[in-house]
């Protein structure tokens, strides 16, 4: 890559499509340097959602994984992991978008510790069963509740 730039070593300033930039981008051969509070150094911008330039700048990206992360305490855990999607590139880039990151990264930890508990609640009834809960089973189960409540014309 180097090989086919000039060896000259100037700056110039380039024009960026990213609306998060609040002033422009100067490059050299090696670095870009943005003045967005990002640190991260590369010659692609980085985008707050995985939307690219499409999504959202980064005062309506805080709004939205705020209500993701609060929404997702509402017993609606999903919107967590939806959370988590949305704004990858927050939790693939640990120094990029700091007001950002708590309200992603709490997503991540709290979807992480839901599937934990659900995988583990669903394996002790499909693994443990009747073994492990002995003559409790019959009423922890559903499958026999019309046979209990006498809904089957078999019985």
């Amino acid at each position: 890559m180097e090989a086919s730039q000039s060896s000259s070593s100037s700056v110039t300033p380039m024009s960026s499509p990213n609306p998060n930039e609040s002033s422009t981008t100067t490059t050299t051969t090696t670095t870009t340097t943005t003045t967005n509070g990002n640190s991260i150094l590369s010659s692609t911008p980085v985008w707050p959602t995985i939307d690219g330039p499409l999504g959202l700048s980064e005062d309506e990206s805080v709004t939205y994984a705020r209500r993701f992360y609060k929404f997702g305490y509402a017993l609606l855990p999903w919107l967590w992991a939806i959370n988590c999607f949305y704004f990858w590139p927050v939790l693939r880039h640990s120094r990029s978008f700091p007001r950002l990151r708590p309200y992603v990264f709490g997503s991540a930890v709290g979807f992480a510790v839901f599937s934990t508990l659900l995988s583990s609640w669903a394996l002790t009834f499909a693994i443990g069963g009747q073994y492990l809960f002995g003559p409790v089973w019959d009423q922890l189960v559903m499958y026999n509740v019309a046979d209990r409540l006498g809904l089957t014309g078999w019985s």
